[in-house]
This record gives structure tokens, C-alpha cells and sequence, in this order.
């Protein structure tokens, strides 16, 4: 590998963070508008704007893509279509309960909630391969916990977040969890447009449950185009073609210290678009969760 290929996957891998971490401040805008019948658009209408706008998206990147390699291109058999599709109720999941997340607290907290994901993968790892975590990795996990305490600002006594939004967020990790542990073991011999697309569908079908559940007013169509268009681009298309097309050529270490952008982008487009109040020690703990991504995927030499 050439250090012009990992330059490369750097950037691809870079820039597919910083669309993500771009989204919730999207969201939250999202939630301030109003449709056409002029009440605000709710969160079963902008989860499922995305999912549908998405999953069209990339059904055109499949067909672009059967085109392009007619018989070459490697088919998912159906039992492969089922697997991806149950994992993929997970991403519908991630979307639900970070999306409402923000709409109880500060985008800065959600995102900060959602990188949780750092000692619950450590977690799931040690239950299912019964496996003790090294000491690397335990220490990553305290440091995650010690910047998540200063990143929420827990020690200000002063300080109120909504208890609805601290779950959700919570949940939103977990769930993130398990799609990332099960992304990379399930129909990995299927093309990524592939896979994308049956666990989008796999997720719609959470969605849709969710809409039928709590979308109490007319649906309001015009989100598709005044924050769909956006929020499919940033949260269901760029980040996934982007990453990758990235990750391979920067390998999972690199690759997921580059991808910890996500977290400072998301902090920074909630404190300078959203105008959220973000204080020095919250900046701190926010450096020291990506301190402990960096520990987790860096090889210490004895």
C-alpha cells in the first residue's frame, strides 16, 4: 500500500465522518421547520424521509452497478438477504433513537452519547467471545467514561438534561453496537451497495412500525424535498460509499481513528449553526474520547 492509497483513504474515510457528523445538527434544524399545514415536521416524518429517499438511492447505485458488471456482480442468496435484513433492524433502530434523542437534548450531548459505542463494543466482544479485554483496551474504556462525565458536563450540579434524551441516546449506542459487530460478519462475499441496501430495508421495517406508532397528524410530503434530499445524502448514502471505498485502503486502525472526526464535526456545526453552549471542560472530554479511539486501534509496541 502505497502512502498515496492511505492519503487517499484518509480523505474518503475523513470526509465520510464529517457528513455524518453533520446530520443530527440537520435533524434538529428539520424539527424547527414546519411543513406546507404548517406544524412542525415530527420525527417519524424526517427518519423515514431519509430511510425512503436512501433506500431509493441506492437501489440506483445497485442497478449503475449491475450495468457496469453484468454477470460479475455477486448476488445475495436469500438466506444471506434475511441475515442482512434482521441486522439491518438495527440501523433503523440507531436512527429512531438518536433522532428523538436530540430532540430532548443538545446535539453535542447525543453525539457524545452515541460514541458510548466505544466501551459497549468492548463489552459485547468480551460477553460473546468470552474473552477477558486487554489492558489497552480497559484503559480506552475509563477514559471514555471519564471524557463522556466531562463532555456531558455532569460534574456542573447546575447543569439539567432532559432523563428521555439520556436514554435515548443510550439506546441509540447500543444499538449502533450492534449493527457495527454484525456489518462485518454477515454476507461479507456481497457487494457493499448490496449490503447497504438490504439492511436500509431491514431498517425501514422499524421505521415504518415506529411511523405507524407515533405519527398522529397527516404526513407532511414536503419533507422529502426540503430535508430528505439532505438528510439521505449525509446519513444514508455519502458516509457508507465514502467509508467504503476508505477503509480498505487505511485499515480498520487508521481507518476508525480518522472516522473519530464525526465527533468533533457534530460538536462544532451544533455550537457555530444550532448555537449551542459548549464550555472548555465539555471540549475536554470530548479530546479524550477520541484519546481512547486512538488507544483502542493503535499497535503500543512492548
Amino acid at each position: 500500500m502505497t502512502n498515496n492509497q492511505i492519503l487517499k483513504g484518509v480523505f474518503l474515510v475523513g470526509f465520510g465522518a464529517t457528513s455524518y457528523g453533520m446530520l443530527a445538527t440537520f435533524v434538529k434544524l428539520a424539527y424547527h421547520d414546519t411543513g406546507v399545514s404548517g406544524l412542525p415536521f415530527t420525527p417519524a416524518e424526517v427518519i423515514a424521509s431519509q430511510f425512503i429517499l436512501g433506500i431509493l438511492a441506492i437501489l440506483l447505485l445497485n442497478a449503475i452497478g449491475k450495468i457496469k458488471k453484468g454477470d460479475a456482480v455477486v448476488n445475495a442468496s436469500p438466506r444471506e438477504i434475511i441475515q442482512l435484513m434482521v441486522a439491518g433492524t438495527s440501523t433503523g433502530l440507531t436512527s429512531i433513537f438518536y433522532y428523538l434523542a436530540v430532540k430532548y437534548i443538545p446535539v453535542s450531548i447525543g453525539i457524545v452519547l452515541l460514541m458510548q459505542t466505544v466501551w459497549m463494543g468492548v463489552l459485547l466482544e468480551m460477553l460473546l467471545e468470552k474473552k477477558r479485554p486487554s489492558n489497552i483496551k480497559l484503559m480506552a474504556v475509563a477514559v471514555v467514561l471519564l471524557g463522556t462525565a466531562l463532555a456531558t458536563n455532569l460534574i456542573d450540579s447546575t447543569a439539567q438534561l432532559d432523563w428521555r434524551g439520556l436514554v435515548l441516546g443510550l439506546l441509540a449506542a447500543a444499538s449502533f453496537t450492534t449493527t457495527m459487530f454484525t456489518a462485518n460478519r454477515v454476507a461479507v462475499g456481497v457487494s457493499s451497495a448490496q449490503r447497504s441496501l438490504y439492511m436500509l430495508l431491514g431498517g425501514a421495517v422499524m421505521v415504518l412500525i415506529f411511523a405507524l406508532a407515533t405519527q398522529h397528524t397527516p404526513f407532511n410530503y414536503d419533507i422529502f424535498y426540503k430535508w430528505g434530499i439532505l438528510l439521505a445524502l449525509f446519513g444514508t448514502v455519502i458516509p457508507p460509499l465514502l467509508m467504503n471505498a476508505g477503509f480498505p485502503l487505511t485499515g480498520i486502525g487508521l481507518g476508525s481513528i480518522v472516522s473519530a472526526l464525526e465527533l468533533p464535526v457534530s460538536v462544532m456545526m451544533a455550537y457555530f449553526v444550532l448555537d449551542e453552549k459548549v464550555i472548555g471542560l465539555q471540549w475536554l472530554g470530548i479530546a479524550l474520547i477520541i484519546v481512547a479511539i486512538v488507544m483502542m486501534n493503535v499497535r503500543f509496541k512492548k
